[in-house]
């Protein structure tokens, strides 16, 4: 079991923001379990929260931006990527402004302070979301694509091709977070002229200099851009190194470019809520391709969760088959609705059934659109359960076993001819007295289409 973790002691930095050209302090604070990341406005009335979430994305132009209740938040991308990258679950960052400072452009100074405070473990288990087959999304108007696979590790790699023979097709890639502070953290955001020359047109970008952003050349600087870089930049003169950016700033790497990327897919898909097992592959990532990808994870996650489908090898050698099974039920067909145990403890129990076109009761529910009935789904439930608690008897033969109660019936959705049908009780209360409580759930298809809360009795045969 991997714990949670969060800082030891509170930390502040202080540096400008790219946006607003305006100094920022930004503190970080220990966190409770399950807080996950959460921004928290100091300078605003009532000190209000915005949770890292990609459901409160509204922008992604020069950075991931983040919006609640009219509450703002720009640029949140490194600060995140610092926390995942130093392993860390619960924070709480205070602001006295819009933005995080943007230090050198890069993770690095956060990653620092994060070493500096001490991270700390938390009584409470790390939540995992393990990837078991491939998601992606696509944006179509780019080309951008972003997907997952199953691995054993969290790993990511991008590939950057911006068509510009400045900086041409780059690759990175993180096989292990744990690597996050030597490989990625230190590697600074970029523009290319053109972008730049905008956004200083429309007072975009106040808080920028040629330390914290790195500018690729791609394009003839006319006379009237350099005087306008020498004044945005406060610098007496500027020029072009030969490998096509401007001055006052050395590459760390020479794929620089693909590493921030890296940097940005990892803070962008912080806001899923949830750390990820599975590698991450990006071709020609962006902070809009990113989120929506966050998107729609965030959204499979939570439906998964709230099924909470359980995942079995139905291939295996059973525990029980359908004789094992007759010899402990007394049930027979038509009225036997399981085929195998597959799993079975002191407190829980996992049966399957296959439901096919021969079953009795579609003669009559419906003909034309056979549908099983609900209440042999609880009664299948129920059999299920009754092996759990005849297995704590020595001759189950010789008992029965009878309903008592059935709470919170939900059924989700309808099973039809050809679904597999996977039954898992776990018990609520000890078994006393040969009674027996349990809460049941029916699986198909990946998802939950009933659940019942059930107690049952066993009793001598007379």
């Amino acid at each position: 079991m991997v714990k949670q973790k969060t800082i030891k002691n509170e930390i502040s930095l202080t540096g400008v923001g790219l946006h607003t050209g305006k100094e920022v302090t930004m503190t970080f604070k220990p966190a409770p379990i399950n807080n996950g990341f959460t921004f928290v406005r100091v300078d605003l009335e009532g000190q209000p929260i915005i949770e890292a979430d990609a459901n409160y994305v509204v922008n992604t132009q020069r950075g991931t931006n983040l919006e609640k209740l009219g509450v703002k938040i720009q640029t949140s991308e490194h600060v995140l990527a610092a926390f995942v990258g130093c392993d860390i679950d619960n924070v709480i960052i205070e602001l006295n402004a819009p933005e995080p400072p943007i230090m050198d452009g890069s993770s690095k100074f956060f990653v620092e302070a994060i070493e500096k405070a001490g991270v700390e473990e938390q009584d409470a288990e790390r939540k995992v979301y393990v990837v078991k087959e491939v998601i992606s999304f696509t944006d179509e108007a780019s080309g951008s694509e972003i997907l997952v696979m199953p691995s054993d590790d969290y790993q990511v790699t991008t590939m950057v091709d911006f068509g510009t023979k400045v900086l041409g097709t780059q690759n990175a890639t993180l096989k292990n977070i744990s690597d996050f502070k030597t490989e990625i953290a230190n590697s600074r955001t970029f523009s290319f002229l053109h972008e730049l020359e905008s956004l200083l047109e429309n007072g975009l970008i106040k808080g920028g200099d040629l330390n914290n952003a790195i500018v690729y050349v791609d394009k003839e600087i006319s006379s009237n851009t350099m005087e306008n870089l020498k004044k945005a930049f406060d610098k007496e003169e500027i020029s072009v190194k030969p490998n096509g950016i401007l001055d006052n700033l050395t590459l760390h790497y020479p794929n620089e470019a693909a590493r921030h990327k890296l940097l940005d897919v990892i803070g962008d898909l912080a806001l899923i809520g949830i750390r990820i097992q599975g590698k991450v592959i990006a071709n020609k990532p962006g902070h809009f391709v990113n989120t929506q990808f966050a998107k729609k994870l965030a959204k499979i996650i939570k439906i998964e969760q709230r099924n909470q489908v359980p995942v079995y090898d139905l291939n295996q050698e059973p525990l029980m088959d359908i004789h094992k099974i007759m010899a402990m039920l007394p049930h027979r067909p038509p009225f036997l609705l399981i085929d195998r145990i597959i799993e079975m403890s002191d407190s829980h129990v996992v049966g399957l059934k296959n439901v096919t076109m021969n079953e009795n009761f579609f003669v009559g529910h419906f003909p034309e659109a056979p549908v099983m009935p609900g209440v042999l789904i609880v009664e299948a439930m129920a059999q299920t359960g009754g092996i759990l608690v005849l297995s704590t008897v020595p001759d189950p033969e010789n008992y029965l076993t009878y309903f008592m109660k059935i709470d919170n019936v939900k059924f989700k959705h309808k099973v039809l001819p050809g679904d597999t049908l996977v039954f898992k009780c776990d018990l609520i209360s000890p078994i006393r007295r040969g009674i027996c409580h349990m809460q049941a759930n029916a699986y198909a298809n990946g998802k939950l289409v009933t659940e019942a809360e059930l107690m049952a009795q066993i009793a001598k045969k007379q």
